[in-house]
């Protein structure tokens, strides 16, 4: 990996965990802008329990060093989450203001997975490996 796309790596990976662990703590602690967002796209208010969660536990696998197929399961679960959020948002007629937020997160997410380095990314020899 050469130390451009290193960078990058870190750059975006860090911007992407800072993003998630303070949207996870405002859904944990039910804040209440978010508690009325959340309700006027048409989900739960426990939704964002279970989201925030699974936001905190994401950003830990993702900064852990190995378990590269843990980190791709905790990506997996950001794209979802992050395309979901920006499809829900649009769907409910939401301003493009309220709908960036997601689309900034799935964009980091995606730059951060894409320039990973070679020992943070699933191969078939590390998942034969660790079974």
């Amino acid at each position: 990996m050469t130390k451009r796309n290193k960078i990058i790596y870190w750059i975006f990976t860090i911007w992407m965990c800072l993003g998630m662990v303070s949207s996870a703590i405002v859904q944990l602690l039910q804040v209440k802008d978010e508690v009325d967002t959340i309700t006027q796209l048409g989900y739960p208010v426990y939704f964002m329990t279970i989201i925030g969660t699974w936001k905190l536990l994401g950003v830990i696998a993702v900064l852990i060093p190995k378990r590269p197929l843990l980190k791709e399961w905790a990506y997996a679960g950001f794209f979802f989450t992050m395309s979901g959020a920006v499809i829900s948002h649009i769907a409910s007629g939401d301003p493009f203001s309220k709908t960036f937020p997601s689309v900034l997160l799935l964009a980091l997410t995606v730059i951060s997975w894409y320039f990973r380095p070679a020992d943070r990314k699933v191969t078939a020899l590390s998942v034969s490996v660790h079974q």
